[in-house]
């Protein structure tokens, strides 16, 4: 019987985790409102990495397309400067920037942000934080596409995608919210907001992998991080599709309200 609640408990935060990750309103935040809320502690250093792992293949797939040609066109402009590939070849050498605040910041602090932000009350008042920039810019509808992006847009988005390491501040609403603030397209800031992802979560597998190595309990928990990577997967894949949707349609306000509702709600009974 306890197996068997073990694998249901999993499966839960597989879930949990997959269809928070890519809506605006911070998985890691949720995770921590679960273990607090439902008691259900989290086994095993190497979870946090199998889930980031799982809405990592998740966006592979949805943006199989952008990657492949990104990458040829980004090939042919290094082969022979061809000037149209030089809009993917820049979009690339922007993810690459944007990249680096996070990867700087997650290495440099990461105990930090573990030890001391990583508390219910935390997400309480980030969850709130979160809910006020979507508000913001709810009604933005920028110019720019992939083409006109800059350097300083690369750094900015990046930015925030640093201050996301922070539990309870979504990285999908931050980067999103950043990068419309910058002026661009609903499609273009999801784009690259979820392309900034793919770097950053190679990154994050790299340096966890020895966190999965040394599990003691890896053996024992085995089954429930297969089925628990399965169901993030899944809710991933489809919590991304849906979010898609919700931005053509420019509906973040109810992101916005949801964090202005779970936020209190936290603090209130934490």
């Amino acid at each position: 019987m306890d197996n068997f609640y073990e694998l249901i408990k999993y499966i839960f935060l597989g879930l949990f985790q997959g269809i928070t990750e890519p809506i605006p309103v911070s998985s890691s935040g949720h995770l921590e409102i679960a273990e607090h809320f439902f008691k259900l502690k989290i086994e095993g250093m190497s979870f946090a990495l199998l889930m980031n792992s799982a809405s990592l293949f998740a966006v592979l797939l949805i943006y199989r397309a952008d990657i492949i040609r990104l990458i040829v066109n980004g090939i042919v402009y290094l082969k022979s400067k061809d000037p149209e590939a030089k809009s993917d070849f820049m979009f690339i050498i922007y993810l690459i920037v944007g990249t680096i605040p996070a990867g700087v910041i997650g290495v440099l602090f990461a105990d930090f942000i573990e030890d001391k932000l990583a508390d219910i009350k935390t997400v309480g008042v980030t969850l709130i934080i979160t809910g006020l920039a979507l508000w913001l810019i709810r009604n933005l509808r920028g110019r720019k596409n992939d083409g006109d992006l800059s350097l300083k847009d690369a750094i900015i988005v990046g930015l925030a995608q640093a201050v996301a390491l922070i539990p309870g501040i979504s990285r999908s609403g931050a980067t999103i919210v950043a990068a419309m603030s910058l002026g661009m397209k609903q499609e273009t800031a999801l784009r690259y907001s979820f392309l900034l992802y793919i770097p950053v979560s190679f990154g994050g597998m790299i340096l966890g992998f020895s966190d999965l190595l040394l599990d003691e309990r890896l053996g024992e928990l085995a089954v429930p991080y297969i089925f628990a990577f399965i169901a993030s997967l899944i809710a991933s894949y489809f919590s991304l599709k849906w979010f898609m949707n919700i931005m053509a349609r420019g509906n973040l306000k109810y992101f916005a309200i949801y964090c202005f509702i779970v936020g209190p709600l936290v603090l209130f009974f934490s």
